[in-house]
């Protein structure tokens, strides 16, 4: 399985962007997805993740911002950020798992294959 991210940039405070994943290789309707970052000096974190039923789980420090969505006939799967910080910036992974319940994807080690990362810069 092959992950491209693409769609990050660079976006003043309380900006919006859409970052976005898209798969190849596998069923990707068979496979839970999630978004990780990492900032610098930083370690990586957890930030979305959809299970391939359609549930969703979010870190509290984006709850409310961000909204995880899937698109199956695409095979893609997306990130709105929205009102974003500084503190947001970061490169953003997406990664796939083909299982696992909605409460484990929130742990690194559940993905099995991860994309390159898009870099998104927050400015103050």
């Amino acid at each position: 399985v092959q992950l491209q991210a693409f769609g990050g940039g660079l976006v003043q405070t309380g900006g919006s962007l859409r970052v976005s994943c898209t798969a190849s290789g596998g069923p990707f309707r068979t496979f839970n997805m999630g978004w990780f970052r990492q900032a610098p000096g930083k370690e990586r974190e957890f930030v979305a993740a959809i299970h391939r039923s359609g549930g969703t789980s979010y870190a509290d420090s984006v709850k409310g911002r961000f909204t995880i969505s899937r698109d199956n006939r695409r095979s893609m799967v997306s990130l709105q950020m929205n009102s974003l910080k500084p503190e947001d910036t970061a490169i953003y992974y997406c990664a796939a798992s083909p299982t696992g319940i909605l409460s484990s994807l929130a742990l690194s080690n559940s993905y099995a294959y991860w994309g390159q990362g898009t870099l998104v810069t927050v400015s103050s």
